[in-house]
C-alpha cells in the first residue's frame, strides 16, 4: 500500500505548521507541497522541516485544486484555517469531491454538518482533536445520559485558557455544557471564562512561560448549594503535539471510509477512538 498524501490547510498557522511537521516526519504519509491560506497572508511559501509548500490564497485556489487533482491521485484534506473560515471552506471541499478532516473550531457547525451530509463525500469533524480528551467528554457524557441530574443544585464555573492568538471560545469547554446541563447544573455558554491574555495566563493560571503561545487548560469545578461539597475536574495541555497525533489517527480512519465508498457522512473523533 502506498503512503497517503494529505494537504493540510491553514499554513503558516501554528496548529497547522504541527500538523504537516508530523504528517512529514511520518513514513505513512506524503505530505503534499500546497496548502490553502487566508487572504491576510502575505508570503507565498512557507517551509516545514526543509520541506518547500506553496501557499495558495483564496482567490487562487480553484485553479490550483483543478491542477491538483489533475496531476495527484487522490488526497484528503486537513483544515486548521481561522473560525471564520469554516463554512466556506467545507463548502469548497465539498464542491471539488475533497473528502476533509476539519480541526478549525467555530463557524455555523450546523450549516457545517448539513454541507457534508448533501456531498459526495466523507469527513472527520471535531472540535478537540486530542483522543484522551475527547475519551474524558465521552466519560462525561455517559454519566450525564446514565445519572441525569446528578449534580441538581451544585453551581458550576467553567474556565478555559488558550493562547492570545485564538480567536473563539474553546469548541471543547462549550460542548461540555450539555453534558453538565443534562447532569443538573443550569449553565450557558455565554458564562464559560475565557483567559487569552499572557500576562494573567502566567501569573494567575500559572501556565509555563514556553507554552503560553501554545496551550489548551480547562477546568471544570462544581460546588455544592451548602458550599462543603467540591469537584473539580481538569485537562491542561501545554503545546500542540497531541492534537497533531489525533489529527493523523483521523486521517487514517477517513481514509479507510473513502474506501469503503462513504458518501456524505460525518465522522466525529469519538469514531476515530472505537475504529467503527
Amino acid at each position: 500500500m502506498g503512503k497517503l498524501k494529505v494537504m493540510v490547510n491553514g499554513l503558516p498557522g501554528n496548529m497547522a505548521g504541527v500538523v504537516a511537521r508530523q504528517i512529514y516526519s511520518d513514513d505513512r504519509f506524503d505530505l503534499l507541497p500546497h496548502s490553502l491560506t487566508g487572504p491576510e497572508i502575505s508570503a507565498t511559501e512557507h517551509t516545514v522541516e526543509g520541506f518547500n509548500i506553496r501557499l495558495i490564497d483564496p482567490d487562487a485556489r480553484k485553479a490550483a485544486i483543478t491542477e491538483l487533482k489533475n496531476s495527484e491521485s487522490a488526497f484528503i484534506s486537513v483544515d486548521y484555517t481561522h473560525p471564520a473560515a469554516v463554512n466556506e471552506n467545507a463548502q469548497f471541499y465539498c464542491n471539488h469531491s475533497l473528502p476533509f478532516v476539519m480541526g478549525t473550531t467555530g463557524g455555523d457547525r450546523k450549516l457545517l454538518e448539513d454541507t457534508v451530509a448533501a456531498s459526495s463525500i466523507p469527513a472527520v469533524i471535531a472540535p478537540n482533536m486530542a483522543k484522551q480528551i475527547v475519551g474524558f467528554q465521552a466519560m462525561v457524557e455517559y454519566a450525564a445520559e446514565t445519572f441525569p441530574g446528578l449534580f441538581k443544585g451544585y453551581s458550576l464555573q467553567i474556565r478555559e485558557s488558550h493562547q492570545e492568538g485564538k480567536a473563539d471560545t474553546s469548541g471543547t469547554a462549550k460542548a461540555m455544557v450539555k453534558y453538565f446541563n443534562a447532569l443538573g447544573t443550569p449553565f450557558s455558554t455565554d458564562e464559560i471564562v475565557m483567559e487569552r491574555d499572557p500576562a494573567i495566563q502566567k501569573a494567575s493560571w500559572g501556565i509555563p512561560e514556553e507554552y503560553l503561545a501554545g496551550h489548551g487548560w480547562h477546568t471544570y469545578t462544581l460546588v455544592s448549594d451548602d458550599k462543603t461539597v467540591r469537584f473539580e475536574f481538569s485537562h491542561n495541555v501545554n503545546g500542540r503535539e497531541v492534537y497533531g497525533k489525533g489529527t493523523l489517527d483521523a486521517v487514517l480512519y477517513l481514509s479507510e471510509k473513502i474506501s469503503a465508498g462513504a458518501e456524505g457522512k460525518i465522522y466525529t473523533m469519538i469514531d476515530v477512538l472505537k475504529g467503527s
